[in-house]
């Protein structure tokens, strides 16, 4: 049977991934027949606490997808005008991914309004619960917010676990974050090194995303100062925006005299050029220092790329080591070692066929699937 569903947080005119995250969601779930709203921020980050360049898309908008302007993430009356608006709508239940418990307030305060009509059920699918980079009241905020939600989604096992010093009484469940599938089809090699203006002389490692000091590029470019990789053709792509001292890397890539073996492609890359970072890698490098879960992992698995994470979080949940690519210790030495490992024992022809049956588990419908079980447990406690 259909359901009335409001999403609640980032999507167009904001970029980023959450915002293709809360798009493909509503994506997968219209095209179940649900009727899907996304309440999306007109003030997501006040300038001053956001460190890009710009919050907001400079490309046309998602089509097919219903999306209202109307959040103030600061302003306590936009809340309570947002959360009496859906709680007169009564949709079935809302979806709030929380990320920061930044927007705790914001989201706990809306969901407790929009609760009020005793019909609309609230779902949290969480990328973390306890952020990457803790600020004083963080636990505080979290355990507002969670007090607000009927029932959880965990992207990852350590999230999960986390939640249990927020609330182990409410439903919960367990699903890996899907696939990013939609960045398009697959871009063969050669047009993407040419549109990238890129050695065809050359294989690549790719360090894609936002660049905040958690997610260990100077640990990557350590691990590209080992001798051992000066005997292949090989180059790392940083390819994001500094959301961290870019001063810190660029003195890294000196010391080292890395310059030659690095593509810095400094700026965030907009949707409809990610294909073209993903088919230019032969290699994807994710050497976090923390982490839960990461949506480059799942933009690696749709374009069939053989990945390497450290061994935090949850990211070797999704990465089975040796068979899809390489799950190290959290150190350059590790990294290195498996770098050499992949391009002198040539194992790409064997990581992607493994790729491409490996990727079934991360279907759109496998999350649709876990949000409407916790939904008919709700219901059927309440009814």
């Amino acid at each position: 049977m259909a359901k009335r569903i409001v999403i609640l947080g980032t999507a167009y005119p904001f970029r980023g991934g959450l915002a293709v995250y809360n798009e493909r969601l509503a994506k997968a779930l219209n095209e179940e027949g649900h009727e899907v709203t996304i309440e999306t921020f007109k003030l997501q980050y006040p300038g001053f606490l956001f460190p890009g360049k710009t919050q907001y898309a400079d490309w046309a908008a998602p089509s097919e997808i219903h999306i209202n302007i109307s959040v103030n993430s600061i302003n306590p009356v936009n809340w309570i005008k947002v959360g009496r608006k859906i709680k007169q709508q009564k949709p079935d239940f809302v979806i709030i991914k929380y990320w920061l418990p930044f927007m705790a307030p914001c989201f706990g305060t809306i969901a407790r309004i929009a609760r009020k009509n005793k019909h609309t059920k609230v779902i949290s699918i969480l990328d973390n619960i306890i952020p990457h980079e803790k600020r004083p009241g963080d636990r505080m905020f979290s355990r507002y917010f969670s007090k607000s939600v009927d029932a959880f989604v965990a992207m990852s096992k350590r999230v999960l676990n986390d939640l249990d010093q927020f609330d182990t009484q409410k439903p919960r469940a367990f699903c890996p974050h899907p696939l990013y599938d939609n960045f398009g089809p697959k871009v063969d090699r050669e047009t993407a090194l040419e549109k990238l203006q890129l050695s065809r002389n050359f294989q690549h490692v790719l360090f894609f995303g936002l660049i905040r000091d958690y997610k260990g590029l100077d640990w990557l470019l350590e691990a590209f100062a080992d001798p051992r990789l000066r005997n292949y053709k090989v180059k790392l792509i940083v390819a994001g925006e500094f959301y961290s001292d870019k001063e810190k890397y660029t003195r890294l890539i000196e010391q080292y005299q890395l310059k030659e073996y690095i593509e810095l492609h400094n700026r965030f890359i907009p949707d409809p050029e990610v294909g073209w970072y993903f088919a230019a890698a032969d290699l994807i490098a994710q050497p976090y220092k923390s982490a839960t879960q990461s949506g480059v992992t799942q933009i690696g698995y749709h374009f069939e790329k053989p990945m390497l994470v450290t061994n935090v979080g949850g990211l070797s949940e999704i990465i089975p080591d040796q068979k899809v690519g390489y799950v190290v210790e959290p150190n350059p030495k590790a990294i290195a070692d498996k770098l050499v490992d992949f391009f002198e024992n040539r194992r790409s022809q064997e990581f992607v066929a493994n790729l491409v049956e490996e990727k079934k588990k991360y279907a759109w419908s496998t999350m649709t699937g876990t949000i409407f079980e916790l939904y008919q447990k709700l219901t059927s406690k309440s009814g």
